[in-house]
């Protein structure tokens, strides 16, 4: 598995989220924002947490028209696997690879703490080492990650098995408690809790594990 990690402006998870697909066996390329194109035989992209550009427009609002995000969305066109988390899914929500809209939290407060989620499938390339209903706990840290969307999308998510995870104490006010989805393919995830910070039990929990170790089995048995 090639696995390469952005760094945008004020993005301060990339190193996590490197050594989590690292872990999982991945040769991790690091990518530059201003860069046109993302390296050659890449399987999957990672997006990660933090502010990118300082969030001074609308959190991944900027980031989503940066040289990388369109090499991204090409990537993603041919079936490329993506993994945005945090501040990531909110640039590929932004850059229109998944739907929806991401909001200032319901109480308008910072958020940072671990959570409990559910599974809400078990049926795509990043959550099949779970089971769908399963209980985890993984760590959040956003302002900006109150999910919304039309009454139309949140039940297609819904009726098509998209919505991956869900939170079982809502710290947002996200519609369905949605803390991340799945793209039509099932090859693009976005979601607000951290995975790459619940891969070690140094971290508290190693609930985030077999995210990456999904989708390491996919791409080998691919």
């Amino acid at each position: 598995m090639k696995a390469a990690v952005i760094t945008y402006p004020g993005s301060n998870c990339d190193r996590d989220l490197a050594v989590a697909f690292a872990r999982a066996g991945a040769d991790v390329v690091r990518v530059w924002h201003k860069d046109a194109a993302l390296p050659d035989g890449l399987d999957v992209v990672g997006l990660p947490g933090g502010f990118s550009f300082g969030d001074y427009l609308r959190c991944g609002a900027i980031a989503a028209r940066a040289p990388i995000t369109r090499a991204i969305a090409d990537f993603a066109a041919r079936g490329g696997y993506v993994l945005g988390v945090c501040n990531g899914f909110q640039v590929l929500v932004e850059a229109g690879l998944l739907p929806g809209a991401l909001m200032r939290n319901a109480r308008l407060k910072f958020v940072c703490k671990p959570v409990p989620l559910t599974v809400g499938t078990a049926d795509s390339p990043f959550t099949s080492e779970y089971r769908e209903g399963q209980q985890i706990t993984i760590p959040v840290a956003h302002h900006d990650g109150n999910y919304q969307a039309d009454p139309e999308t949140l039940a297609r998510l819904r009726d098509e098995g998209r919505i991956a995870f869900r939170y079982g104490e809502n710290p947002n006010g996200s519609a369905a408690g949605i803390a991340g989805i799945l793209s039509e393919n099932r090859r693009v995830l976005g979601m607000m809790p951290h995975p790459e910070r619940a891969i070690d039990p140094a971290h508290g929990g190693t609930d985030g594990q077999p995210l990456f170790a999904a989708l390491s089995a996919a791409l080998m048995a691919a």
